[in-house]
């Protein structure tokens, strides 16, 4: 946000809340460390409300939640900050020192009234008064957001729609006070600030940037192309089009992650050489032409992993990885070997200093500060600086030279349509026990998987389909069908249906979701599928 890849806060300003809104997160299931920090804040005293299309086990502990619409939250967003303008609740001050393009987003917002917003949204206007009237008057209050937001063909003005609110509000840049987008996996907030992202370099630095350029050219001796990459879903375009014949993939299973799985699967068994890099023989693994066993993570490898609040931590090696098993960095040097190139020392502590001495971000995180410390928030410029526990204090300089931008964003409904056909609409999520596609928690038997396999189906909707609670159904969409049994959930509104991806091998529920992404992100919409129900005797 703003030139930075992170969530502007920590964890600490989260306990110390007055408001925390969680918009499309269900933190209680998917984020559930997280949520501990934000229950502390409601214990001594904050608001917590939730905008989620289901009354989520999150939604269940808050004090409001909002029931919107899938793929509506541009329209809700919208009709918050117009009525945190007619309230008076806007920072006038801040807005004109700090921001740019207020004239162009405050008229953009003009057409959202409370009952326009009702009308669209389907959340009552009285709710969406609450909402803008709590974060408008907070002293300090964090937003915070998942994939609930991200996974939408409109993904990045979803995101712009929420971070016009706090900019509206001034609450950003200042200790108390921010945005959060929680990570949804272990050290996704690592793996882009370690430069996994196809327009950026180790630390947040732009590739087109030519200073920054030079210097990992200098360090690597290696040229480096100043055009961004590919995304992961620019990729399987380019697979389509038969411009990219070879994938290496490491610690990822996009044969069943991926929407529209059965075009997953058919590209990825259609390339030239597949290799993967793993610690089990995934659905992607069984269709490579090399697997290359990995240690895991967690007890077997050395190194650093770092958190949504943009916290370095050390992982430390406790017990040697099984069989062939190797560490991933000795896998990743000894291909460069191979290929006849030299990447230096294998020791993590040294390959860690090497990304020291080209981040900014990461200057002053020794691995003895890092123990000392118990972790270190970036920036951190040198061995004196304790890190930074918010970003964007600049925001508040008396001068601000690069102004945070609002950003006007127009309501684009789901792409899968709802019709006659399909006149369901399904979404997707996590449950607390299981990760991802089951890869890592699929693999043994346990009371809390039971149900995992459902759809979860409102009362009114079992009965309108004829769709008994515990019966079979095939769910079809315009892409594929799954089989599985039905559960009604009161806690469903009509017209909602919820399927999670974690037992692909039993119900391959990405069959059904579409591939649509956003052009800037490049996210799938797994939220927003177009669905019909079909009994099974």
């Amino acid at each position: 946000m703003f030139g930075a890849g992170g969530g502007t806060s920590s964890y600490e300003e989260t306990r110390a809340a007055d408001l925390i809104v969680l918009w499309g997160s269900n933190a209680r299931e998917a984020h559930p460390i997280w949520f501990h920090h934000a229950l502390k804040a409601k214990n001594r005293g904050a608001k917590l409300i939730v905008v989620d299309p289901r009354r989520t086990p999150s939604a269940q502990w808050a004090d409001l939640w909002l029931g919107l619409d899938v793929g509506t939250d541009i329209p809700l967003a919208n009709a918050v900050a117009r009525e945190i303008l007619e309230a008076g609740f806007a920072d006038i001050e801040f807005i004109g020192r700090a921001t740019s393009g207020f004239e162009a987003f405050r008229e953009s917002v003009q057409p959202w009234t409370l009952e326009e917003g009702e009308r669209v949204t389907g959340v009552p206007a009285d709710a969406i008064r609450e909402l803008a009237h709590s974060y408008g008057s907070a002293t300090n209050a964090q937003l915070c957001w998942t994939l609930g937001i991200t996974e939408h063909h409109n993904a990045v003005d979803n995101v712009f729609a929420l971070i016009n609110l706090a900019l509206l509000t001034g609450k950003v840049g200042k200790w108390g006070s921010g945005l959060q987008p929680l990570r949804g996996q272990n050290n996704v907030q690592g793996g882009g600030d370690m430069g996994a992202i196809p327009n950026k370099l180790p630390g947040g630095q732009d590739v087109a940037d030519d200073a920054a350029r030079a210097k990992f050219e200098a360090a690597w001796g290696a040229s480096i192309p100043p055009n961004p990459g590919l995304h992961l879903s620019g990729m399987f375009e380019a697979m389509e089009h038969g411009e990219l014949r070879a994938a290496y993939v490491v610690g990822e299973n996009p044969a069943q992650g991926e929407a529209d799985q059965a075009r997953a699967e058919r590209l990825l068994s259609g390339l030239d050489h597949l290799v993967v890099q793993d610690i089990f023989l995934t659905r992607t693994a069984q269709l490579a032409d090399v697997v290359l066993p990995a240690a895991a993570t967690l007890g077997e490898a050395e190194g650093t992993v770092t958190s949504s609040e943009r916290r370095v931590q050390r992982v430390r090696k406790a017990y040697a990885a099984p069989g062939e098993a190797r560490d991933d960095i000795e896998i990743v040097y000894e291909l460069g070997r191979r290929l006849g190139h030299d990447l230096g020392s294998t020791k993590p502590e040294d390959v860690w200093n090497e990304c020291r001495s080209l981040s900014p971000w990461h200057a002053g995180m020794t691995y003895a500060r890092l123990e000392e410390l118990g972790g270190i928030q970036w920036p951190c410029a040198d061995e004196s600086d304790p890190g930074a526990l918010f970003l964007h204090g600049r925001l508040w300089d008396d001068v601000v030279e690069d102004r945070a931008p609002f950003q006007a964003v127009e309501h684009d409904p789901p792409v899968d349509a709802l019709d006659d056909d399909f006149p369901l609409r399904l979404t997707t999520g996590r449950r607390l026990e299981s990760y991802n596609t089951g890869v890592q928690s699929g693999g043994y038997s346990s009371p809390l998987h039971v149900g995992g396999t459902d759809i979860l189906l409102s009362p009114a909707d079992g009965e309108r389909y004829g769709v008994a609670d515990g019966g079979r159904v095939r769910i079809v969409s315009r892409r594929g069908a799954v089989e599985t049994s039905a559960r009604y959930d009161p806690d469903l509104r009509a017209g909602l249906a919820f399927m999670n991806l974690h037992f692909p091998d039993e119900v391959a529920t990405n069959m059904l979701t579409i591939d649509a992404t956003d052009p800037k992100s490049g996210t799938a919409e797994f939220k927003a599928t177009a669905i019909r129900l079909e009994p099974v005797a």
